[in-house]
C-alpha cells in the first residue's frame, strides 16, 4: 500500500518508514497536520496513519482533510494521549482503528494487513458494480420524436409516486430501460431495483424465487432462501414479462401487492414488505383475460398506470441517434458526425426492425467488430441487409433467371469480402466447391 505516516516525533519517523517498507509498503513522511495535508491533495494514499497531536493541524482535522480529499482512504489513529473524546471523533469519522503508543510492530503488521484486505474488497466491490453497469446499460432514453417524448413525459409523472406501472411494447423495444428509468426518477432511486424474467423460469421455482423458502421446504431446500420481494424491500421490483407468470402464482401475487406481506414458501409466518412494483408484457392482457389465462383482477391491480413503449419502426427518426448511442459503447474511435457512411445510413433507414431496439444492438455490434476503423459501411452490416439490398436491385433490373439471380448474389458477396472466394462462400452459405462450380458455369455460358 502507499501510506501516509504524520508524526512530530523524529525517532518515531525514522523507525516506522524503516519498518513499513520492510513489510513492503511504500511511505511517505510528514511532520506535522500541514504537511500532511499537502501531500494529501498531491498524490493519492491507501492508508493515513497518523498522531493526534501535532503542530499546524491535529490529527483529527488532518483525517477530516483526508476524507474530503480522498473519501475512500483507511485511518489509522496511533496516539500517546489516549482520551474518550479523541476516541468518539475517531468513530465519527469512520476511523479503521484506534492504537495507544507504544504499540508493537507485530499488532501494526496484523492491523495494516487488515486494511489491505478491506481496500481490496472495496476495489472488487467498486469493479463489480462497474460490470453491472456495463451489463445493464444506462437509463437514458434516447430520441428526440413525439412518440419518446411522450414515454418521458408519462416517466416524470409517475415516476415521484408507489403506483404499480405496467409497461407495454413489443419484444426487444426497451421495457426494462423504461422501468430503469421509472426507478431512477423515483423516491427510491438510492434503493435496490431487482428484475426477474417471469417465463425464464419453471413453475416450481417462481414462489420460491419471489418469495425464498424455508429449510426442508421441499426436496433439495437444503437451507433457507430469501426471496427477491425481500431483497428489494424499500427499493423497486421489476417483474417482466408478466404475462407469463402460471396462472397458480398469480393469485399469490395478487396478495401480495394488495396486503405488502409474503410468506416463504412451506413457512407459516408473514412478513410485511415496501416494494413498488414495475410489470412489462408484450402479450395482449385484455385477451388472455377472456381466454382465462390471466387473473381479471391482477390485470386491473398492476395496470394502475400504464406505460407504451413504441416500435422502433414506429420511431424512424430516432434510428441513427440510437444507433450512433449503441456504437459509442463499443468504440471510442471517429469522430461523432462521421460514424456511419451514407450507405450504411440508409441501409439502416430502410430496415423495418422486425426485432427492434434489441435487433438495432446486435447489428451495431455485428458491424463495429468487423469495421477496422470508422466509419462503418454498408458492407459491415449483416448478411441479411446485403440480401435486402439484392432484392432492390433484382425489382428494378426486370426479370431474371435463378441463375442470373445467382451471379449477381456471388458478385456482391465476392465484392464484400475483396475477392476472398473462401470468405464469399461462407456469407453465402455454401461451400468454396459450390462457389466455384457456379463461377465456372457463368464463364462457359459467356465464352
Amino acid at each position: 500500500m502507499h501510506i501516509l505516516y504524520a508524526d512530530d516525533e523524529p525517532s518515531l519517523q525514522t523507525l516506522m518508514k524503516q519498518q513499513l517498507e520492510k513489510l513492503g509498503h511504500s511511505v511517505v513522511i510528514c511532520p506535522d497536520g500541514l504537511t500532511a495535508v499537502a501531500a494529501l491533495e498531491r498524490e493519492p494514499f491507501d492508508c493515513l496513519i497518523v498522531d493526534l497531536d501535532m503542530p499546524g493541524l491535529n490529527g483529527s482535522e488532518v483525517i477530516q482533510r483526508a476524507r474530503q480529499i480522498r473519501p475512500q482512504i483507511e485511518a489509522v489513529v496511533m496516539t500517546g494521549k489516549p482520551d474518550l473524546p479523541s476516541a468518539l471523533n475517531a468513530i465519527e469519522h469512520h476511523v479503521f482503528a484506534y492504537l495507544t503508543k507504544p504499540c508493537s510492530f507485530k499488532e501494526i503488521k496484523q492491523l495494516l494487513s487488515q486494511v489491505h484486505r478491506r481496500l481490496s474488497f472495496c476495489r472488487r466491490l467498486a469493479a463489480l458494480e462497474h460490470r453491472v453497469r456495463q451489463a445493464e446499460g444506462d437509463s437514458v432514453l434516447v430520441g428526440n420524436g413525439a412518440a419518446m417524448d411522450r414515454v418521458r413525459r408519462v416517466i416524470e409523472k409517475v415516476a415521484p409516486t408507489d403506483s404499480t406501472v405496467l409497461i407495454r411494447g413489443e419484444t426487444g423495444c426497451g421495457k426494462e430501460l423504461v422501468a430503469r428509468a421509472v426507478q431512477q426518477a423515483s423516491l427510491r432511486a438510492d434503493e435496490p431495483m431487482v428484475s426477474i424474467n417471469c417465463g425464464a423460469l419453471p413453475e416450481n421455482l417462481i414462489e420460491s424465487e419471489l418469495f425464498g423458502h424455508v429449510k426442508g421446504a421441499f426436496t433439495g431446500a437444503d437451507s433457507a432462501r430469501v426471496g427477491l420481494f425481500e431483497v428489494a424491500d424499500g427499493g423497486t421490483i421489476f417483474l417482466d414479462e408478466i404475462g407469463e407468470l402460471p396462472i397458480t402464482m398469480q393469485a399469490k401475487l395478487l396478495r401480495v401487492l394488495e396486503t405488502g406481506d409474503i410468506r416463504r414458501l412451506g413457512s407459516n409466518q408473514s412478513k410485511r414488505v415496501d416494494v413498488r412494483v414495475i410489470c412489462a408484457t408484450h402479450r395482449d392482457l385484455e385477451k388472455m383475460v377472456q381466454e382465462e389465462q390471466f387473473r381479471e383482477d391482477l390485470m386491473f391491480r398492476i395496470n394502475t398506470f400504464e406505460i407504451h413503449v413504441p416500435a422502433l419502426r414506429e420511431r424512424t427518426d430516432d434510428i441513427l441517434p440510437l444507433a450512433k448511442h449503441l456504437l459509442r459503447r463499443h468504440r471510442n474511435d471517429g469522430t461523432d458526425d462521421a460514424l456511419f457512411t451514407p450507405a450504411a445510413e440508409s441501409e439502416l433507414l430502410a430496415h423495418k426492425w422486425p426485432g427492434n431496439v434489441r435487433e438495432l444492438a446486435n447489428v451495431i455490434e455485428h458491424a463495429a467488430i468487423l469495421c477496422d476503423a470508422l466509419p462503418i459501411d454498408a458492407e459491415h452490416l449483416p448478411r441479411h441487409f446485403s440480401r435486402r439490398q439484392l432484392r432492390h436491385e433484382v425489382r428494378d433490373s426486370g426479370p431474371m433467371t435463378i441463375k442470373q439471380l445467382e451471379l449477381i448474389a456471388i458478385e456482391r458477396a465476392l465484392e464484400r469480402n475483396g475477392g476472398d472466394k473462401k470468405a464469399a462462400a461462407e456469407e453465402l452459405g455454401v461451400s468454396v466447391k459450390t462457389l466455384y462450380n457456379k463461377l465456372n458455369s457463368a464463364d462457359e455460358k459467356a465464352a
